[in-house]
């Protein structure tokens, strides 16, 4: 694939994005082309070295910010006819409430995993107060004369350490699955704006 093969194919996939993103982007890669061409490389050597398009589109469409495709996709594109206006507003009252329901059904279903992740995460601190207290009272009830409970408190704090470190793993990589999830749902929702155009 030679050069201008390799930008028409991009912009292909690239449709749907604003074109002022789309527009940098091909520059961007029409000038590494050329730079890697005046060290001696032929076009298709360089194509060939930039990897797979749908990586590359995949890569662009990610670092591109939702809402910057989404004004993009809320402009008009014509100005809507008299009909049109009064069959939108006629059926307001129907996709509107879908709409905002649909939404709201996401935006709590969102809630509650990070809601169960910061629950973990306290967990985590209650469990961290517990050792601490726990290994602190031990030393109260030796000082006391109450060996037996400060030995028994000072297990419960060890106990309390030891659950901690295994939760400390368990509760970072939630977490880190979480934020995945979330970056793979915003590359899902760009790529349904990006289909739409291209259909």
């Amino acid at each position: 694939m030679n050069k201008q093969e390799f930008i028409a194919n991009l912009q292909a996939k690239l449709c749907g994005l604003p074109k002022q993103e789309v527009e940098e982007r091909l520059n961007f890669y029409s000038e590494i082309i050329d730079d890697r061409m005046e060290d001696g490389l032929s076009e298709e050597e360089v194509v060939l070295e930039l990897g797979s398009l749908d990586v590359i589109a995949e890569q662009i469409i990610a670092d591109i910010p939702l809402t910057k495709i989404a004004k993009e996709r809320i402009k008009p594109k014509r100005c809507l006819k008299a009909w049109e206006i009064i069959l939108l507003a006629l059926g307001s009252p129907i996709w509107l409430s879908l709409a905002v329901a649909t939404f709201a059904v996401i935006l709590s279903l969102y809630a509650a995993l990070w809601s169960v992740i910061v629950s973990l995460w306290a967990v985590f601190g209650s469990l961290i107060a517990c050792a601490v207290v726990g290994v602190a009272e031990s030393i109260i009830f030796i000082c006391q004369g109450n060996a037996l409970s400060g030995v028994a408190m000072f297990g419960a704090g060890i106990v309390c350490a030891g659950l901690d470190i295994f939760l400390f793993f368990g509760c970072k990589s939630a977490t880190k699955g979480t934020l995945l999830l979330t970056k793979r749902m915003a590359l899902v929702i760009k790529k349904c704006f990006v289909k739409k155009e291209e259909a």
